[in-house]
């Protein structure tokens, strides 16, 4: 019965971030990075843009998009 117990809060602690996930975090992090880079340097046209995408798209992404179940193929019907 412990083992059981222990089974499931490993389940629970376990993150359903994928690959794709991280992938989105990594370009949201550039973005902002790049953003306040230039916007440290005096650019104040381009930098504020990069830090609301950053933030606002692809750090929400990488939180929301979920991997989608694999569906089992359906089976063959032939006509005969």
């Amino acid at each position: 019965m412990a083992a059981k117990k222990r089974q499931r809060k490993s389940d629970k602690a376990r993150l359903p971030f994928t690959g794709k996930n991280y992938l989105l975090f990594a370009v949201g992090l550039l973005f902002i990075l790049l953003g306040f880079v230039l916007l440290s340097n005096g650019d104040i046209s381009i930098s504020p843009f990069l830090l609301v995408i950053g933030y606002c798209v692809f750090i929400p992404a990488g939180i929301l998009l979920k991997n989608k179940p694999k569906s089992k193929p359906a089976a063959q019907v032939s006509g005969e």
